[in-house]
């Protein structure tokens, strides 16, 4: 059962292994309320997920410990268990999704741990998992629906209030729901007052389902870039702990998640992963009452494939009026190409290509368009572009971010 005396025995415990994370102030970020980052993409690897795992581990029985342990992850929740086995001198297997990122797997197999990867999703990997403990004995290491593990996250709580003598509201990460059960149980035990919310991704809704219904349930699929949550059946016990202790959960869209990723990057120089950023996506969406509020954002992981962050970055940067692509439709002659440079020269965006288009079908046969991609500051910028075109008289066919 989870109990405060549980929690502060985590944090005893955890003082060999983990950072206490630090919180840094994020004006930048926010116009309407007094933000704040919980660090926690600065744990030692790059996920809150060590907390857990490690508390878990530590508290094994000798004979279990001897019999080896088993988990599944999409790889923040492998790697705190490979740390964690690899200073126990336990061995570990850790079944992860085929989908997870290579930097991830890689890192937990450098950690010391055997990884199976598994078709499908975390779920799949759970499974598989799931056979592995039955074949072998070996003791299941559950990523999130586990007291010990809960209590572990817990401590993150407890660092919040420490750090930030006034806070008000706390936005955390839900995939299975044991960052935020262990957060909310440890700042509702403490100071009632202060509001704790949970975000999960749109395209992996399954807390926020559950949660809204008052009853569990479970997605057919799920589909996010935010692998650390996408997560289709949410935890019992976390079930239960979120509906007495979370005052609300909300979700965000890929694009939004992608603009939060950006705006950490170039605000605060913090690389966050998808699941990391949805709590900066839910402030800065405006997804929740914290109109002034002293708020604290837990930035749960930064284990991010370079790859995928170099996509993130460029739909962060259309979702946010950063890039935009204008066909305009002109009259075939001289001087329109200057005309059109000129207003854009004037608003202050950056032409990067141009591409004239003779051969549509669709226009007069005295006509052409003209393709422009732009550099642009945001989407103000791209509205007085579009007017100051159409009030010289070009018509815009299309636009496209």
């Amino acid at each position: 059962m989870l109990t405060l005396d549980k929690v502060y025995h985590a944090a005893y415990i955890l003082r060999e292994c983990a950072r206490k994370t630090d919180l840094i102030a994020a004006p930048r970020l926010s116009e309407n309320c007094e933000l704040y980052l919980k660090t926690e993409n600065l744990q030692v690897t790059g996920s809150f997920k060590l907390r857990g795992a490690y508390y878990k581990i530590s508290q094994l029985s000798d004979e279990e410990k001897s019999r080896g342990i088993v988990a599944c992850s999409a790889g923040n929740h492998a790697q705190g268990v490979a740390m964690a086995a690899s200073r126990k001198g336990i061995t570990s297997t850790i079944c992860m999704p085929d989908s997870a990122p290579v930097m991830k797997v890689e890192s937990t197999k450098r950690l010391g741990a055997n990884v199976e990867l598994v078709t499908g999703a975390y779920d799949d990997a759970h499974d598989r998992a799931v056979e592995l403990v039955n074949e072998t004995g070996a003791t299941f290491i559950h990523p999130y629906d586990d007291d010990y593990v809960i209590a572990g996250q817990a401590t993150i709580g407890l660092e919040i209030l420490d750090q930030l003598e006034g806070v008000e509201a706390v936005i955390v990460p839900v995939g299975g729901g044991g960052l935020i059960s262990g957060v909310a149980f440890a700042i509702k035990s403490l100071k009632p007052s202060v509001k704790v919310y949970g975000v999960q991704a749109s395209g992996a809704a399954s807390m926020y389902n559950s949660f809204k219904a008052h009853k569990r349930e479970v997605l057919s699929s799920v589909s996010t870039f935010a692998d650390g949550i996408a997560v289709k059946n949410p935890g019992e016990n976390t079930f239960e702990i979120i509906s007495n202790y979370v005052d609300d959960i909300v979700c965000v869209s890929e694009d939004e998640i992608a603009a939060a990723i950006l705006a950490l990057i170039e605000n605060q120089k913090l690389i966050a992963e998808g699941a990391g950023a949805v709590s900066v996506a839910a402030q800065m969406f405006h997804k929740l009452p914290i109109e002034g509020k002293k708020t604290v954002c837990v930035i749960s992981g930064g284990n991010i494939d370079v790859n995928i962050l170099s996509r993130v970055i460029t739909r962060g940067m259309m979702m946010t009026g950063r890039n935009v692509n204008l066909t305009i439709q002109l009259i075939d002659k001289p001087g329109q190409l200057q005309e059109v440079s000129e207003i854009i020269a004037r608003c202050g965006a950056n032409v990067v290509s141009v591409y004239y288009d003779h051969g549509d079908t669709n226009m007069a046969i005295t006509s052409c368009f003209l393709k422009l991609a732009l550099e642009t500051l945001n989407n103000e910028q791209i509205n007085t572009i579009k007017s100051e075109l159409t009030n010289a008289g070009f018509k815009i066919v299309t636009e496209r971010v």
